[in-house]
């Protein structure tokens, strides 16, 4: 009954209020062609067509002694913590997936990665959110946004994941599938990519389009909820006010990031659940050090 409130209500601005709706579905689309499929598209590919030519942990191997020294880990999700760092959301999650479906990687392998790697993207973050916020000290912010999660991934691999991880595993007990040929391995890899992005399409205009609930049931407040519906759309509505609260939401990513990371991880046994719960302890910690930050500012 509730989400057929929900939905009813939802219809009833959507038909009421057809500009406004129009504006935040555009603003959704525009988005997605505008910053995400140039800036995913082509390592969603590229990611694609390593993995299911078996290069990946090759691709790793330069970084791969540093994250084993650090996470005691495969050079296979060495190459998950390099693509998941370096490529932003929601390629964290993809690229987990992918090893695992591709046998690559065990599911609690899989696991450990999303517990930390899907974050928002360093070119993202650059580009758009430091000059957004006029944020002078870049370093910091930095260290906020990655340093964070690379710490918390640090003090799961040695507390929860102790004894479950196994420094080599899916490079020497799992029976991996045969390296498919260039141009297969190209098909499937586009023919994922697209599909995976046309998705991210559909959520961003759906949780975009749902900022007019809060714009007309507590128009006082909701600029400041909108982070929190879908990020992008969100800072743009805030327009530079409340830098430390934005960083926050950043870190959590919002509802559309979360069912985003659902779409990737999708046909396999991986859980949101603790995906969410993860993301919402290093949301913790991030806003007890942007307080800190705050108060030494």
């Amino acid at each position: 009954m509730l989400f057929i409130s929900f939905f009813l209500l939802l219809t009833y601005f959507i038909l009421v209020h057809s500009e406004i709706s129009l504006f935040y579905a555009f603003n959704g689309f525009t988005l997605w062609y505008a910053k995400m499929v140039p800036a995913l598209l082509p390592f969603m590919i590229i990611s694609g067509l390593l993995i299911y030519l078996d290069l990946a942990h090759k691709f790793a191997g330069i970084f791969h002694p540093i994250f084993h020294k650090i996470y005691g880990c495969s050079s296979h999700v060495s190459y998950g913590i390099l693509m998941g760092f370096l490529c932003g959301f929601p390629m964290g999650a993809k690229v987990a997936a992918d090893l695992y479906r591709e046998g690559k990687i065990t599911v609690t392998e899989s696991e450990f990665l999303l517990s930390f790697t899907n974050n928002i993207g360093p070119v993202y973050f650059c580009s758009f959110v430091i000059p957004l916020f006029h944020l002078n000290q870049a370093l910091p912010y930095l260290f906020g946004m990655y340093g964070i999660p690379l710490i918390y991934g640090f003090l799961l691999r040695n507390t929860y994941y102790r004894d479950k991880l196994s420094a080599n595993s899916s490079d020497n007990i799992l029976q991996t599938k045969p390296a498919k040929d260039i141009f297969t391995a190209l098909n499937h890899s586009i023919n994922d990519s697209v599909q995976k992005i046309l998705m991210l399409c559909g959520y961003m205009i759906f949780f975009n389009l749902l900022n007019i609930l809060p714009h007309f049931i507590i128009p006082s407040f909701h600029k400041y909820i909108s982070p929190l519906l879908e990020i992008t759309g969100g800072l743009n509505l805030l327009n530079g006010d409340l830098p430390y609260l934005c960083l926050c939401y950043l870190m959590f990513g919002g509802l559309s990031c979360i069912a985003q990371t659902h779409s990737m991880i999708s046909n396999t046994d991986l859980s949101i659940r603790k995906y969410i719960l993860h993301k919402c302890i290093i949301t913790l910690f991030s806003i007890l050090y942007y307080f800190l930050l705050f108060l030494l500012d």
